[in-house]
């Protein structure tokens, strides 16, 4: 594998699905429609059968667990080019974006302020990080699964802001920033980056990892002055008109 197909799978990693079957190096994931990535096949290396055969079992997939077929595949990739030739077309009904920014960077030092990061998710962090102060089990799954930290940042008693960290082979992957519209441009997330930094490090970590969509320019303005820059990119692909037999029509 590249190292793009690496670094894909140690973001599949820290972005655990409640059904991960694989179908040679690809990964067919399902998490009850909780996010794009826990709920697509993740199209990197060698499938071990030919692409057109593999997008087949995707769909069987989807389709016996009720949600979309999709496959996460690298922007102008061997297999993107393939995917495409199999008829499938880019997925941009994804709600957060289809097309995605993979950035790195080494962790930086800086203020933290008040943001501190968690052992375990509180009720606020929740309703931040998951829009839902009482999440279900596809949500908890996947935001709680592995060497996870909560940062939050308090306000005058409220939790103005959240971020989630997860651990996996020396990366901090970090995901769910999310500041309370009342208290933004404040420094706030950069507080929790900071903090979250700080945790990383603490717990073995050297660099980090954000997966961004391109057309969330706040963000990646944000990531940018922290000393992030691109890696790579990836896109969603659907079927298009009878790339994908549909089993219950």
């Amino acid at each position: 594998m590249n190292d793009s197909e690496k670094l894909e799978l140690v973001c599949a990693q820290a972005w655990q699905p409640v059904v991960d079957e694989p179908l040679g190096d690809w990964r067919l994931r399902w998490a009850g429609g909780f996010t794009g990535r826990a709920n697509s096949a993740l199209a990197v290396g060698n499938p071990g059968r030919s692409v057109a055969v593999a997008l087949k079992a995707v769909c069987d997939f989807a389709h016996d667990r009720g949600i979309p077929p999709v496959v996460q595949v690298i922007q102008d990739s061997g297999t993107e080019r393939e995917v495409a030739a199999a008829g499938w077309r880019e997925w941009t009904k994804h709600a957060a974006g289809y097309q995605v920014s993979v950035l790195v960077g080494p962790l930086p030092a800086g203020p933290a302020q008040d943001a501190e990061v968690l052992d375990e998710p509180t009720p606020a962090w929740w309703e931040l990080a998951a829009d839902n102060p009482s999440p279900g089990t596809a949500e908890r799954h996947v935001l709680s699964t592995g060497k996870v930290g909560y940062g939050v940042v308090d306000v005058d008693g409220v939790t103005a802001g959240a971020v989630r960290g997860a651990i996996v082979d020396g990366w901090l992957h970090v995901s769910r920033l999310a500041v309370r519209p009342e208290f933004r441009r404040r420094g706030l997330a950069s507080a929790l980056m900071f903090a979250l930094a700080g945790w990383g490090r603490a717990h073995g970590a050297e660099r980090w990892v954000l997966q961004v969509a391109v057309g969330n320019e706040g963000a990646l303005k944000l990531y940018s002055a922290l000393g992030c820059t691109e890696h790579h990119r990836y896109r969603y692909w659907g079927p298009g008109a009878s790339a994908c037999e549909d089993p219950q029509s």
